[in-house]
C-alpha cells in the first residue's frame, strides 16, 4: 500500500457554539433561563440590564420632584410667615426658667422627642420570623431526651430514629443496628420497644402488621371513641387475629375468607374492618413536610375582541442591551490599545448573539403557542371534553420547524389559559379511535376524565371492574382495550375494583 496525499472538498454541517447556545436557550424553563442572563449579565461587562435603569430613572424623578414640592412648600412658608405671625406675638418676651417650672408643676414626663425611638436593628430579621415544621425525626428526638434510657441506650435509641424513613418505619434489621451500635441484638430489641412507645402510634415499626398491631394497643386503653368496641377482650383478639393473620384477605377485600378462617360471623368481621379503616398506615405522615411549588407561566392566553392572542410573559427577566458607555469607550480607543479592543469586540459579539438569541426564542415560543391555541380552541373554550389528539409534527408542519425544535420550545414551558395554568406538553396526546358514526379520534387524556369521572360516581358496594368501564365508553362509541382502561386507571392512581369496595353499612 502506497502513503499518498489527497486534497477531498466535502460539506458538512457543524453546530458552531452560538448554535448550540441558542438551542440550549430555547429548552431552558423559566428559572433557568433567568439564572443564565443573570450569570451572562456578570461575565460579559458590555450587557447591562435595561429595567434596573429605568427603576433608578423613575426613583431619581421622583426623589427631584419631592425635592421641588419640599422647596416650593419652604417658600410658601417664609413667604408668609411674617403677615401670618400677629404684630403683638412678636413683642412677646420668651418665658424664663421659673415661669416654665410653674406652667409645668414639676411633670417632667417624657416627652415624644424624648422617648427612644426603636431602629430596625431592635426587630428580628426576617428569617428569624419564619417558622418551621418539626420534623419525625426532632419530634423522636425530643421524647428520647425526656425518657429514662440514658447511655448507649440513649445511643441506640438515636440509632433507631435515625434509620427510620419518611412515614416512620424501621428500614434496617435488628442485627445491623446492633452492629453499628456496638451492642446485642437484645439490648437493641429492647430500646426498641421503648421508642416504638413513643408518639405517633405505630412508629419505629418494622411493617405493616406491626404498626397495626401498636396502635391497636393504644386503643385497647382507650375508654372512648373506637376503644369501646375493644373492651372486650374477644373482639380485641379478633381485630388482633385479622391483622395478624389475614392482612393479604383484608386487602383484597375477601371478608369471607376471614369469615371463614376464624369461624365467625361475617358481619364481625366487617366491624373489625372499620376499627383497622382508623388506623394510620403511614405514622410519620403528619409530620412530613410538603411544600408546594409555585409556578409562574411563560405565556398568558386570553380572549380579546373575539380572538385568542398571545402575551409572552416578561416579568422578572432581565430586558438586556449593550452598555452606552463601552459603546463610546470602543470608538474612543486609541491604536496602541489594540488587546483591549480585542477584548470589546469579543464580549460586544456575544452580548449581541445573546440579545439575538433571546428574542428569537420570544419569537419562536409565541408562534409555537399561537400554533398551539388553533388546534385546541375548542378545548380553551369549552373544557377538556374537547381537547383534541395532537402530535409534535402537526405542529411542526403548521409553524415551518423542526419536531425536535417543537420539543425543545414546549419543554418546561407553562401557559396560563382560562382552563388554569397548564404545561405545553399537556396539549400533546394521543388518540383514542371511536366507531363509524364519529369518524374523528378522541384524546386520551379526555378519556382518562371521562373513568375517573365514572369511578367517582360509581357505587362502593360494587364498584365497576374495567371490563364494565369499557363497555360503558362502547356506548359512548369509544374503543378501548380493558389493558388500557387498567393503565389509564394506574396512572390516575384507582386502585381496582376490589381494592375499592367497601364494606356495607
Amino acid at each position: 500500500m502506497d502513503l499518498r496525499l489527497d486534497l477531498r472538498l466535502s460539506q458538512k454541517l457543524v453546530m458552531t457554539p452560538q448554535l448550540q447556545q441558542a438551542i440550549k436557550l430555547l429548552q431552558l424553563s423559566r428559572l433557568e433561563l433567568q439564572q443564565t442572563l443573570s450569570q451572562h449579565l456578570v461575565e460579559n461587562p458590555l450587557l447591562e440590564d435595561l429595567s434596573n435603569d429605568v427603576q433608578d430613572e423613575e426613583a431619581q424623578q421622583g426623589e427631584e420632584g419631592s425635592v421641588e414640592v419640599k422647596d416650593a412648600t419652604s417658600q410658601d412658608v417664609e413667604g408668609d410667615g411674617e403677615e401670618a405671625v400677629p404684630e403683638r406675638e412678636k413683642d412677646v418676651e420668651p418665658l424664663t426658667s421659673e415661669e416654665w417650672d410653674s406652667v409645668l408643676d414639676g411633670d417632667w414626663r417624657a416627652g415624644p422627642m424624648e422617648q427612644t425611638a426603636a431602629s430596625d436593628d431592635d426587630f428580628p430579621s426576617y428569617e428569624q420570623t419564619l417558622t418551621k415544621a418539626t420534623s419525625l425525626e426532632e419530634h423522636l428526638d425530643w421524647q428520647l431526651r425526656l425518657s429514662s434510657l440514658e447511655g448507649k441506650d440513649r445511643f441506640i435509641g438515636r440509632a433507631i430514629i435515625g434509620n427510620l424513613d419518611e412515614n416512620g418505619y424501621l428500614r434496617v434489621t435488628t442485627e445491623e443496628l446492633a452492629e453499628d451500635s456496638q451492642a446485642t441484638p437484645d439490648e437493641v430489641e429492647t430500646v426498641l420497644s421503648q421508642v416504638q412507645s413513643f408518639d405517633p402510634p405505630g412508629v419505629a415499626a418494622r411493617d405493616l402488621r406491626e404498626c397495626l398491631l401498636i396502635q391497636l394497643g393504644y386503643l385497647a386503653c382507650d375508654p372512648i371513641g373506637i376503644g369501646e368496641y375493644l373492651h372486650s377482650h374477644r373482639k380485641n383478639d379478633l381485630v388482633a387475629a385479622v391483622v395478624s393473620e389475614h392482612l393479604p384477605d383484608l386487602q383484597k377485600k375477601r371478608y369471607t375468607n376471614v369469615s371463614k378462617a376464624l369461624g365467625v360471623p361475617v358481619e364481625e368481621i366487617y366491624e373489625a374492618v372499620r376499627v383497622i379503616e382508623c388506623l394510620e398506615p403511614k405514622p410519620g405522615r403528619p409530620y412530613s413536610s410538603d411544600s408546594n411549588t409555585t409556578i409562574i407561566p411563560d405565556v398568558y392566553v386570553m380572549k380579546y375582541e373575539g380572538e385568542w392572542v398571545v402575551l409572552l410573559n416578561e416579568d422578572g427577566l432581565p430586558r438586556l442591551r449593550v452598555s452606552p458607555y463601552y459603546r463610546r469607550l470602543m470608538t474612543n480607543q486609541s491604536e496602541n490599545q489594540e488587546s483591549t479592543k480585542t477584548y470589546f469586540e469579543e464580549k460586544l459579539r456575544g452580548a449581541q448573539w445573546i440579545i439575538r438569541s433571546i428574542d428569537q426564542r420570544n419569537k419562536t415560543i409565541v408562534k409555537v403557542v399561537t400554533s398551539l391555541v388553533k388546534f385546541q380552541e375548542a378545548f380553551l373554550e369549552k373544557g377538556i371534553q374537547h381537547l383534541r389528539p395532537l402530535v409534535l409534527k402537526q405542529v411542526a408542519e403548521d409553524v415551518g420547524m423542526h419536531e425536535s425544535t417543537i420539543s425543545r420550545v414546549t419543554t418546561n414551558k407553562y401557559m396560563h389559559c382560562p382552563q388554569g395554568i397548564l404545561e405545553l406538553k399537556f396539549f400533546f396526546n394521543a388518540g383514542i379511535q371511536r366507531t363509524a358514526a364519529h369518524g374523528e379520534e378522541m384524546s386520551s387524556v379526555t378519556v382518562r376524565e371521562m373513568i375517573r369521572e365514572m369511578v367517582a360516581q360509581e357505587d362502593a358496594l360494587r364498584p365497576l371492574k374495567d371490563q364494565e368501564i369499557v363497555a360503558r365508553l362502547r356506548t359512548k362509541d369509544i374503543i378501548i382495550a380493558r389493558r388500557t382502561v387498567a393503565k389509564y386507571r394506574a396512572e390516575l392512581h384507582i386502585a381496582s375494583a376490589s381494592q375499592r369496595k367497601r364494606i356495607p353499612s
